[in-house]
């Protein structure tokens, strides 16, 4: 029964996989991993588990489709195994079900999200669909995303669905960001030898004037769904003691950016703020053409089972659909309602759990049916 997907949710919130990366001594996703390719094995579903970073483990679940010659059209559905910390909050890993919220760590972001897409690959195998369905429930979306990177190495898909809260929007762009460090230097020397010091923590407020002008320079520009790009400076550091001149002075900054804006574009600005910079990572945004299959065949599917067209939307955090769609494989975020990602108390609706399982159940139906061209 589709219902299955409350108690799936509530076993996953019950497995502590917290991102080691983001907390010291973090379970990480090892004991989900293990739970959900047992879970696909106990329901006939296929079950391969990636591992090429140690202790970081994704899953594939596969729905084989009945049509491999030619092969009919594959569908990826993708969510997230790790979680964020759980620092002040009360039994985080025990899920609580109070009227139609299931609250615990996870539930949200994105626990309900992985449980809708493996229950609809368990009913999409029972409907003996033409074309695969797969699931990839993945590692390390909250920091590096490992996992989505490893599990594309291994997918052929024609369209994919990233299960993320959405709130049952349609979710078709998100911004990308950059991270980069800026340094300024000085010249050391004790604080009574202005004739010999250089201030870099002084020659660094030009540089910080800069960063305010840019940001209000990124908003004569903007995104439909996405408002403008932005950019700020999220911490700075120098200096070693109260009489010395400090020779050095690192700013780091924050870029979101449009789905358009190139790392070339945010180098260019860098510089042109008169400091070295380098560059911590790079996020691409995302967006997807409204006019794509997945998009059509996932808006239908609500329409028909919500009595309503869901929004189409945008947000303005990353998500691993940016990976996806950047390997050529449209993909929209569709998913539940909630509250409390990252927060102290987190839940997730139970009916929007239910109906994202079965507009997923049903997209799959419409998007698998036909042969690749």
């Amino acid at each position: 029964m589709i219902e299955d997907v409350v108690e799936l949710t509530s076993q996953l919130v019950a497995i502590d996989s917290v991102n080691p990366s983001l907390v010291d001594g973090g379970a990480g996703e090892a004991e989900a991993a293990a739970f959900v390719e047992r879970w696909a094995r106990d329901n006939a579903l296929e079950a391969q588990v990636l591992e090429d970073t140690p202790g970081r483990p994704s899953v594939l679940v596969t729905a084989r489709g009945s049509n491999p010659s030619p092969p009919a059209r594959a569908l990826l559905l993708c969510g997230h195994l790790d979680t964020v910390n759980v620092e002040g909050m009360t039994d985080p890993h025990t899920p609580r079900i109070e009227g139609d919220r299931l609250f615990g760590r996870g539930a949200y972001d994105m626990k309900s999200g992985v449980a809708a897409a493996l229950i609809a690959c368990r009913e999409a195998a029972k409907l003996g669909l033409a074309g695969d369905v797969v699931v990839a429930a993945v590692a390390d979306e909250e920091h590096a995303s490992l996992g989505v990177q490893e599990a594309l190495r291994h997918v052929e898909a024609d369209a994919a669905i990233v299960t993320e809260p959405t709130e049952l929007a349609l979710i078709v762009a998100h911004k990308g960001f950059v991270w980069a460090q800026l340094e300024v230097t000085g010249r050391a020397a004790h604080g009574s030898r202005p004739d010999l010091g250089e201030d870099a923590i002084a020659k660094a407020g030009p540089v910080l004037s800069g960063i305010a002008a840019l940001d209000e320079s990124l908003g004569a520009r903007t995104h439909p769904l996405l408002g403008r790009g932005s950019v700020h400076a999220s911490t700075i550091a120098g200096g070693i003691e109260l009489s010395s001149y400090p020779d050095r002075c690192v700013v780091g900054v924050e870029r979101r950016t449009l789905p358009d804006e190139t790392l070339r574009d945010v180098e260019a600005e860098l510089a042109a703020l008169g400091a070295q910079h380098r560059i911590l990572l790079v996020r691409e945004g995302f967006e997807v053409a409204t006019n794509e299959d997945v998009v059509a065949a996932t808006s239908a599917a609500a329409a028909a089972l919500l009595g309503r067209t869901p929004p189409i939307a945008g947000v303005s955090y990353w998500a691993d659909a940016a990976f996806i769609a950047a390997a050529g494989i449209p993909t929209v975020m569709f998913g539940a309602s909630g509250e409390g990602a990252h927060a102290l108390e987190e839940w997730v609706s139970i009916p929007d759990t239910i109906a994202v399982t079965r507009i997923l159940v049903e997209t799959s139906r419409a998007l698998t049916t036909t042969s690749r061209t």
